[in-house]
């Protein structure tokens, strides 16, 4: 049997800020298609792996590679272009823009436009027929023409994910993607992102276990700037490491939560 391609690699990855070193030494080697959960204390370095790997931050050290290709030391819309997309953990939309103008922004520079001032949008119909479909698949489009800044918290970040996927990226890295969300929006968010990853390679940090062990076809867990384990769900939950290092505390605080209730 072939083994699945490298979508994303990580080589001994480091960064420091003045004396004080956040990732220490991480590497990761995610296959094509695979969907990956990092998780981790907090402090554990788990923002700043997500800058480094999308360009808001230079390593000090070591290598990431898209694809078999060196990425580190690249800017934002240079990662992005080599099919690399980022959601973050704030909102960050065009609030005064509809839905749909939110997502063809998106689709623009992924299909070759760039800035001309005679152009009319409404002219451009590949990019407005992208634009519909990628509306049709985070299910906005019943709300197309509604302002960004009027939709729900949780059709925001849909719309987040809508961006995130407009530009055809393959691989995709989503940050605390179901934070602030309800328990039923939380499982109906989940589903959403299962479709429309389907084919594409996902990192997502996520603080819910219970997404992540619902969503993730592996979790990499990141203690101290450092991978420690890197494994099948069920195999991450067993690891002694692991439950010493984070998932046995976080664990019992969820059973807690739940007797509580």
């Amino acid at each position: 049997m072939n083994a699945t391609p490298i979508a994303l690699e990580l080589r001994d990855l480091r960064k420091s800020f003045g004396r004080t070193e956040i990732i220490r030494g991480a590497s990761l080697a995610v296959g094509q298609g695979e969907r990956v959960a990092i998780i981790g204390p907090n402090g554990a370095g788990k923002s700043t792996l997500f800058n480094l790997i999308s360009g808001r931050f230079e390593p000090t050290s070591g290598q990431i590679l898209l694809n078999g290709k060196r990425i580190d030391g690249l800017r934002p819309f240079e990662v992005s272009r080599m099919g690399l997309s980022r959601s973050f953990q704030m909102s960050n939309l065009f609030t005064r823009l509809s839905v749909f103008e939110n997502v063809r922004c998106a689709v623009l520079w992924s299909l070759g436009y760039r800035y001309a001032f005679w152009k009319f949008l409404a002219d451009l119909h590949d990019a407005n027929r992208r634009a519909d479909e990628v509306l049709a698949m985070i299910k906005l489009d019943r709300r197309r023409d509604v302002l960004a800044m009027n939709l729900t918290y949780a059709e925001q970040r849909a719309l987040e994910i809508g961006i995130t996927i407009a530009g055809g990226a393959d691989v995709l890295l989503l940050d605390e993607p179901t934070a602030g969300m309800s328990h039923s929006e939380t499982n109906r968010f989940v589903e959403l992102i299962r479709e429309v990853t389907v084919g594409k390679t996902l990192l997502t940090v996520e603080h819910d276990m219970g997404v992540v062990f619902g969503l993730a076809d592996k979790i990499a867990v990141l203690v101290y700037g450092e991978v420690i384990a890197f494994d099948l769900p069920e195999a991450v939950r067993a690891n002694p490491k692991v439950q010493e290092a984070y998932l046995g505390s976080v664990l019992a605080d969820a059973q807690a939560a739940e007797a509580g209730h």
